[in-house]
């Protein structure tokens, strides 16, 4: 269980320096464009990523918040490219505006076509988030409340070779180094 203090919004630690250093990788992972892989092909939008506890462009629930229980929420996904093209996963959390990332999962089977709740699947490991940890930060609402929260899911070209503990701007590094494909859900971070 959480403390108290995880529960209400606070502001972003010594972390958000990370952010800074991967802020260029994130943006060309993670954000808007194409972006070329490791085997020089445009990348695509062709996932479908959706989830049974959350609707794009609404409010997150608050159990994955970090006004409720933070834990993970649930994911189920489509349309990733033919077999052959996919030989991993990986999954980018993050608030775009604030180059925040709240998790890092990678290594994950494209035989699967969801990630349960509160669960890192096996196989699959954690990269380190913008706060420095190998774990899912649940996000907290701004003072203002319109922050955005984008779940990326990333079909790779291969194993990313990578320790479970690697930093954020090495995750995110070979994410961008290997992804041929993505498809996002765009939340709010709660109401």
């Amino acid at each position: 269980m959480f403390s108290d203090d995880r529960r209400s919004p606070r502001p972003r630690r010594a972390g958000v320096r990370l952010a800074a250093a991967g802020g260029a990788v994130l943006a060309a992972t993670a954000g808007c464009g194409n972006l070329a892989s490791g085997t020089e092909t445009e990348l695509d939008d062709n996932i479908n990523l959706t989830s049974t506890m959350m609707q794009a462009g609404e409010p997150m629930p608050n159990l994955y918040t970090c006004r409720g229980e933070g834990v993970s929420p649930a994911l189920q996904w489509s349309g990733l490219p033919d077999e052959g093209v996919t030989e991993s996963l990986a999954l980018v959390v993050d608030a775009p505006e604030e180059a925040t990332v709240f998790w890092v999962l990678f290594g994950l089977d494209p035989q699967t076509a969801e990630l349960r709740q509160n669960t890192v699947p096996h196989p699959g490991e954690q990269g380190r988030n913008t706060e420095g940890e190998t774990a899912y930060d649940p996000p907290c609402r701004s003072e203002d409340g319109a922050d955005e929260v984008r779940f990326t899911l990333y079909a790779l070209d291969s194993e990313l070779d990578l320790a479970e503990d690697a930093s954020l701007e090495e995750a995110l590094g070979a994410i961008a180094a290997r992804a041929v494909s993505r498809g996002s859900l765009t939340v709010s971070s709660g109401q």
